[in-house]
């Protein structure tokens, strides 16, 4: 089954996705840690959106990992 990319998810699909508790995913999104959107008082999410963050997140540890240190070069 192909992956909408425009998909917009609750937290529950964000939690689901992601492996994490819905409580976690709520905190995220309250802190600004997760991109995410509110439509009245509910969390919205884009598919897009999450799996570009993903994507830095993964840069990110690989970036530390690379260097030994868990802090960007500054050469």
């Amino acid at each position: 089954m192909p992956v909408d990319e425009d998909a917009v998810l609750t937290i529950k699909d964000v939690a689901k996705y992601l492996s994490l508790h819905t409580s976690t995913i709520y905190r995220y999104a309250q802190k600004g840690v997760i991109p995410a959107f509110k439509v009245g008082s509910d969390w919205r999410f884009s598919r897009r959106h999450i799996d570009a963050w993903i994507d830095s997140k993964i840069s990110e540890n690989e970036h530390r990992a690379g260097n030994g240190r868990g802090k960007p070069h500054n050469n």
